[in-house]
Formats: C-alpha cells, sequence, structure tokens
C-alpha cells in the first residue's frame, strides 16, 4: 500500500511533499515522490494530510470510566475495553498502556481493589491479541495501601504487568501539598462538608505516618518487577529529594512532576518525564499544579501521555507547534518515538524504513482531525474521507 502526495513527520524534519510504501506489517520506503503505484497495489490519496508515527500512550486511566461511567453503574469488563479500543483507534493510538489503579480500597467491590484490579488485568492481557490498539498493562500502585500488594505480586509473578509507577496521593506532598486545596477539591468532588474532609485528610496522613513499612513493601514489588523485565515509573515527584529516593527504587519515568525543579532533577538524573496532553491543551493543571507548557518551555519533558483523554494527545502537539514552542517534527515526538524510547519499543515511535508501520494521519487545522490509524501496517480507524481516497490501481 502507497500513501501517496503527503506531508509526511520524520524524526528530524518533515517532507512537504511525500509518499510512503507499506508491506506486509512494517515501512518499506518513504520517497520525496508521487510514485504511481503496481497493479494490483493499494493507494491512498493523502493530499493535505499530515502523516504521523502511531501514537503511544503510556499512562492513559480511562479504562476505569469505561467500567463504570457513572457510581453504581457497571458494564462488563470485555465492553469497556473493546469500546476504549475503538476509541483511543479513531484518536490515533496505536500502542496503549492501561493504567489500572492498585489503591486497597478495604471494599472488595471497589474499582481499585486487589480483587477487582486483578480482574481487569487478566481481562486485558485475555483479550490483547483481538484488540485495535497494541494493549499493555500499566499497573499504579498507592505506596500507603500495601493490603493491595499481594495481587500486584500474584499478576507480577504471572507476566501480567508491563510497567509498574509508584504513588503517593498523600495529602500534603506530592500532586496535593497544597492541602487547603486538596480539601476543597474533594469537597467539591464529593459534594461535602469542607470540615469534615479536613478531619479524614488529617486522620488518612496520620495513617501513613504510622506505617514506616510501606516503602519496604514497594521495595519488594520493584524488585519482583524488574527481576521480569518491567519498567518503573515516579508519579507526581514534587522535590529533587523525591526524585533522589525514585532513583534508589531505579525509577526510569517520571510521570506528571509536580514542580518545574523536579522536572529538571529527572532530567539530570536521566529519567524521562512524562505531562498531561490535557495540561497542555487546557494551558493549566487540573489540580494547580506545572503548567505543561512551562516544563515544555524549559526543556524539561520528553513525552506526552493522555492521563485522562486520548483525544488531547495528538491536539497537544499540534498546540505546542502554534505555540511556537517546537517545530513539527519535535512536537511529533513527544507522542511517538520519546514515549516509545522511554518504554524500550524500538520498533515504533517514528516514521522510518524497516520499523512497524503504526501511523496515524491527521487533518490539519484549528482542531486537527484523526482521519486514519494504521497499525501493522492494517487501518484500525478509517472515516468516509479516507475511504473515498483508497484505490486499487489497475492492472
Amino acid at each position: 500500500m502507497w500513501l501517496r502526495d503527503a506531508q509526511i513527520v520524520l524524526p528530524d524534519r518533515v517532507l512537504e511533499r511525500a509518499s510512503l510504501r507499506i508491506e506486509g506489517q512494517q515501512i518499506t520506503a518513504v520517497v520525496e515522490d508521487v510514485p504511481q503505484p503496481a497493479a494490483r497495489e493499494m493507494a491512498v490519496d493523502a493530499r493535505g494530510l499530515i502523516v504521523i508515527p502511531g501514537i503511544v500512550d503510556l499512562h492513559g486511566d480511562m479504562i476505569e470510566h469505561e467500567i463504570e461511567p457513572r457510581p453504581g453503574a457497571r458494564f462488563p469488563l470485555d465492553m469497556a475495553i473493546h469500546e476504549l479500543d475503538k476509541r483511543m483507534a479513531a484518536c490515533g493510538v496505536t500502542t496503549a498502556y492501561a493504567a489500572i489503579s492498585f489503591w486497597g480500597e478495604e471494599a472488595d467491590e471497589a474499582l481499585s481493589s486487589g480483587a477487582h484490579a486483578h480482574a481487569l488485568v487478566t481481562a486485558i492481557n485475555s483479550l490483547r491479541g483481538s484488540l485495535l490498539v497494541d494493549l499493555f498493562v500499566h499497573a499504579r500502585y498507592e505506596v500507603p495501601t500495601p493490603s493491595v500488594a499481594p495481587a500486584l505480586f500474584a499478576l507480577l509473578e504471572a507476566r501480567q504487568i508491563q510497567l509498574l509507577s509508584l504513588m503517593d496521593h498523600t495529602p500534603g506532598q506530592g500532586q496535593y501539598r497544597d492541602l487547603e486545596r486538596f480539601v476543597a477539591y474533594i469537597a467539591k468532588w464529593r459534594n461535602a462538608d469542607p470540615d469534615q474532609i479536613a478531619v479524614e485528610t488529617r486522620e488518612r496522613m496520620l495513617r501513613v505516618q504510622n506505617q514506616p513499612s510501606i516503602w519496604a513493601t514497594a521495595n519488594e514489588l520493584v524488585s519482583a518487577a524488574l527481576e521480569q523485565g518491567v519498567l518503573i515509573a515516579s508519579h507526581d515527584d514534587d522535590t529533587p529529594a523525591k526524585i533522589d529516593l525514585m532513583a534508589d527504587f531505579r525509577v526510569t519515568i517520571s510521570e506528571f512532576p509536580v514542580t518545574l525543579e523536579a522536572a529538571l532533577e529527572a532530567r539530570q538524573r536521566g529519567m524521562h518525564v512524562v505531562m498531561g496532553a490535557p495540561n497542555v491543551l487546557r494551558g493549566i493543571s487540573h489540580s494547580g499544579n506545572l503548567s505543561a507548557l512551562e516544563a515544555i518551555a524549559a526543556g524539561a519533558v520528553d513525552a506526552l501521555a493522555s492521563d485522562y483523554s486520548p483525544a488531547a494527545l495528538v491536539q497537544a502537539a499540534f498546540a505546542i507547534v502554534r505555540a511556537g514552542l517546537l517545530p513539527l517534527h519535535d512536537a511529533m515526538k513527544l507522542i511517538g518515538q520519546n514515549p516509545a524510547t522511554a518504554l524500550n519499543l524500538h520498533d515504533r515511535g517514528c516514521i522510518a524504513v524497516d520499523k512497524l508501520a503504526d501511523i496515524t494521519l491527521v487533518e490539519p487545522g484549528a482542531c486537527a482531525r484523526v482521519r486514519g490509524t494504521i497499525r501493522r501496517g492494517l487501518p484500525i480507524y478509517w472515516d468516509s474521507v479516507m475511504a473515498q481516497r483508497s484505490a486499487i490501481a489497475s492492472a
């Protein structure tokens, strides 16, 4: 198949009028020309479209919302996984890491309980071969809730986890350093009395202080993960001291640092720094922390993640270009080559000969539109515009 007469984004430059050939699962040619296809060969007229690498998303929290779109309204796991899979393909994502919460809630029916997380991870791995997107599991372990660790140990032993991140959402540090802001946010979210939330917050902080062994459990999990070749990420780092601690845990990916000094320290330590695409698109962190645009301007960001919105990925990359922060080819690295590198996925993430034919076709504009997504040489999302542009060359 040929994608003809497109703007093609390479790792180091943009070809303004070029074509790309796919054979089997790989890219076999990229030429600054508009060649005629061979007889009986598929050709796609890509004029006016931008060809970028298939998007690699290393942190997306959307699956739990697909399972329970409203409190108490649960859908079957396989239905939720397939529906999210379609949505990600339509957003140009070809590789994704579903971020599954291991928060250790006491009730077994809680989405973040060990039992439910175990069931969800098992479902994703069992369905993986039938999905449109290459979907991996990113286990988010809340360090102050070690009761959920046994479920995570079992999944690691069964090689069901592909990325492990360490989180600590205890108020007073990390994402929730500002206690007043945290109390106001939770009270609004739960429609509750702020004074009651303040009491619960103090009790939560006290419980963590009385569990000095929680980091020992985290260290055991990290050791088990590393034995399986699983990469380790940190979450919401707020100080250089926290980065130093995470380095001791052999973290190589710092997700969503909440201060610029933490982001810069992570880069200094050789970690891959990831910020949220919604943060870029909105121009502000939803929790009042570090602006992704500020961090990008400071040269502190390697990659973007969907966080909670896969549609934000391609839009954020183009927003960065419009803001003059990066040229097009470097902005696209934030959602393709750089996250792929951070995840040791060296067969994808860029447009180059012999790489996997994971490709996204985008129509530029004030709101860029994904028109088609190709994974391993096969369309996994193809809208009516792409259908009209596709043809088989006559003999």
